[in-house]
């Protein structure tokens, strides 16, 4: 048996590449990752903070989620990287409230609040804004809403723009905000200081020396979150459509 190349690793997103929009891990991908992490080294990078990647990608019937998390991969960037973990210890923990200051934070949040209230949806739920340590959430259905909910929306929204519209008069709002905003999973808009995307958790692996990164994403698209770590000359970038395609794709890469 070949020995791991420790030189090489692959980076992932979750929805929509490891897992289903917002559901776990399914077992056929979590015995795949785990047979891969002997050939090369294995993180994710998500927008997600640390509960909920831990609900998605801890094995099942774990007793604690974000330990059985921390412990199956090697390194896991939350928040877009700004918050890492490197074999169970935080290395990085970055705050959006202490670069854009509260009232900056107010003025957005208000706004923010007053478009969402304009829009007619075919459902409404709760926690329309949700705020992370590196970014803000933005989710027009609501993220308490059912698995049928987030559906419905998605398909309305592939429809109709919501979430590309509220990006528009986002940025018409606050040009010299110095913040971004990137579409990502079935039903939210991430928004973070310019620079602190997917990127961001880059420096932490070019300074552990590997040669080759690659990163597989679904939303690699212009305006999507992980377009620009896709495009970035340090990474090799792998599109995909689906776990099914990640899988797939690294068969022939690497089995």
């Amino acid at each position: 048996m070949a020995s791991k190349d420790l030189t090489t690793i692959c980076l992932f997103d979750v929805d929509g590449t490891l897992t289903p929009s917002r559901n776990r891990i399914q077992p056929d991908m979590d015995n795949f990752l785990q047979e891969l992490s002997k050939k090369v080294v294995v993180g994710v990078v998500s927008g997600s903070d640390l509960s909920k990647i831990a609900e998605q990608l801890a094995s099942e019937g774990s007793s604690n989620l974000v330990e059985g998390l921390l412990k199956k991969y090697e390194y896991v960037f939350l928040e877009n990287g700004l918050v890492a973990y490197h074999n169970e210890e935080l290395i990085t923990k970055q705050s959006i409230l202490k670069f854009c200051g509260e009232e900056k934070l107010q003025e957005f949040i208000n706004f923010t609040l007053q478009e969402l209230s304009k829009l007619k949806l075919p459902a409404k739920r709760g926690n329309f804004i949700e705020f992370r340590s590196g970014l803000i959430n933005v989710c027009p259905v609501g993220r308490s809403c059912s698995q049928a909910e987030r559906d419905e929306f998605a398909a309305y929204d592939k429809e109709h723009n919501v979430r590309q519209n509220l990006v528009q008069k986002l940025k018409e709002r606050f040009p010299d905000a110095g913040l971004n905003f990137a579409i990502g999973g079935q039903i939210s808009i991430d928004v973070f200081p310019i620079g602190w995307d997917k990127r961001f958790c880059l420096e932490k692996v070019i300074e552990k020396g590997f040669k080759t990164i690659h990163f597989f994403g679904d939303k690699t698209q212009p305006g999507g979150n992980d377009h620009e770590i896709f495009e970035d000359e340090r990474t090799i970038g792998h599109t995909v459509k689906n776990p099914s395609d990640t899988i797939e794709q690294l068969t022939k890469m690497f089995f």
